[in-house]
Formats: structure tokens, sequence, C-alpha cells
């Protein structure tokens, strides 16, 4: 016999950490540093490179290049991010609202 469930949906807000219980300010925290390692991880798949490559490029190891392609947040500073960013020439801009 099939049953219907009820499926309830809670609209979510604008940061994922946020709607999983992570307090207002680490939350920020972890978005601004998903946010940053998102982009550098298309900047690397765009270019085609190896771990190896973009390693030597950012003058990382290739592990924590690995780190990076695997969206580690727990592996990186926003600090680090920023100037990571910095080497490909892309820029950064920050929106208080």
């Amino acid at each position: 016999m099939i049953t219907k469930e009820q499926i309830q949906v809670t609209k979510g807000s604008d940061n994922v950490f946020e709607d999983l219980g992570f307090s207002p300010i680490e939350a920020m925290n972890l978005k601004i540093k998903t946010d940053l390692m998102i982009e550098l991880r298309s900047f690397i798949l765009e270019k085609g490179w190896t771990q190896s490559e973009a390693a030597h490029f950012f003058n990382q190891t290739q592990p924590r290049i690995s780190n990076l392609m695997n969206l580690d947040i727990t592996r990186f500073s926003v600090d680090k991010l920023v100037k990571m960013i910095g080497k490909t020439g892309m820029k950064v801009k920050l929106e208080i609202i």
C-alpha cells in the first residue's frame, strides 16, 4: 500500500549555515569562506589546471589545493582566501547590508 506523506517545506534564509543552526557570526564567516572558495575552485577548473599546477601558481602544496577543491572550509581563513584571490587578478568587493 502506498501512502502519501505530508512534506513540510520551510523557506531558508540567504545563508545556509545560519539555517543549519550556526550562530549568525559563524554563519557569516562560513558563507564568506565558501563564496571565496567557490570562486577559486572555478578559476582553477576554467584554467584546466591539475592540483599540482594550481599549487605551483598559488605557492601552496597539492594537498592544500585538494582541500580547496573539496571545499574544506575548515582549512582556510578568509584572509588566506582573499590573498589567493588576489593572485588570480580577480577583485573582492565587500558589501555591508
